[in-house]
This record gives structure tokens, C-alpha cells and sequence, in this order.
């Protein structure tokens, strides 16, 4: 903001708002660092969505802006879990959790509490842990 970079100052804006938000919402009135990583990976994502749609509706100066905005978002996320680190874990706590003759939902619902429990959520991709689960029981 001192630097008077308008694009940064008002993209960060945005999300504190919703930080800020979060927090009155709150029973002890402060969010724990793990959800702000949430809510600026779920602004990240709108931003995706909004740059998609922008494509399509043929408005590419708009959809630059909510890319560029979703890069500038992205710096502040820790880095993701390698995808063979997280297939490993995702293996060992499924041959400790399955079943014979588990259904897949199953097993899914007994593998992602215990999954969460050793990997903080915002270090991997919900929707990639889920179908590489699938895929793993599957086999």
C-alpha cells in the first residue's frame, strides 16, 4: 500500500475483508491461520472461475485481470505436497484402514479423516487426495 501499487493493495483489500469477516464470525474471535489459507485458496479460485468465464464470454481483458489477480493470490499459499508424497501416505494409511470387501465410499470416509489428521489440508488438493483415493481402492 505504501508503494501505491493499486492492483496488489486493493487484491489483498479484497481478501482481508473476507479474513476480517471471518473472524467476527468466529466464537473466540480470531480465525486460525489454516482457515485464512482456506479463504485466500477459495478467493484464488473464484478468480479462476471468473478469468474461465470471462474466456468464454469473450472478455479477455477481464479474464487477464482475475488470472493476474490469482497469480498475485497464489504467492501467498505454501507450496503443495508432491503428488508421490501424498500417493505414499494415501497408501500406507489405506492398507492400515481397508477392509475386505469395503465398498470404495467406504473406505474413503475411514482414509480421509486419518489422511487429515497427518497432512495439513491447505498443503494438498482436496480433489486430487479424493480421486487418487478412489483410484487406490479401486485397484
Amino acid at each position: 500500500m505504501k508503494n501505491k501499487d493499486s492492483f496488489s493493495s486493493t487484491t489483498i483489500r479484497s481478501v482481508l475483508a473476507e479474513v476480517y469477516a471471518a473472524d467476527k464470525a468466529s466464537k473466540d474471535g480470531k480465525v486460525p491461520s489454516s482457515n485464512i489459507f482456506t479463504l485466500i485458496k477459495k478467493a484464488q479460485k473464484r478468480r479462476l472461475d471468473a478469468a474461465t468465464k470471462f474466456i468464454e464470454a469473450t472478455r479477455a481483458d477481464l479474464a487477464e485481470k482475475e488470472q493476474k489477480e490469482a497469480d498475485f493470490l497464489s504467492t501467498f499459499l505454501p507450496p503443495l505436497l508432491p503428488e508421490a508424497e501424498v500417493v505414499r501416505i494415501l497408501e500406507e494409511i489405506i492398507s492400515q484402514q481397508r477392509a475386505e470387501g469395503d465398498q470404495p465410499k467406504k473406505t474413503l470416509s475411514k482414509v480421509l479423516p486419518v489422511f487429515y489428521a497427518k497432512v495439513e489440508k491447505t498443503a494438498v488438493d482436496p480433489v486430487f487426495v479424493k480421486d487418487k483415493i478412489l483410484e487406490l481402492v479401486s485397484n
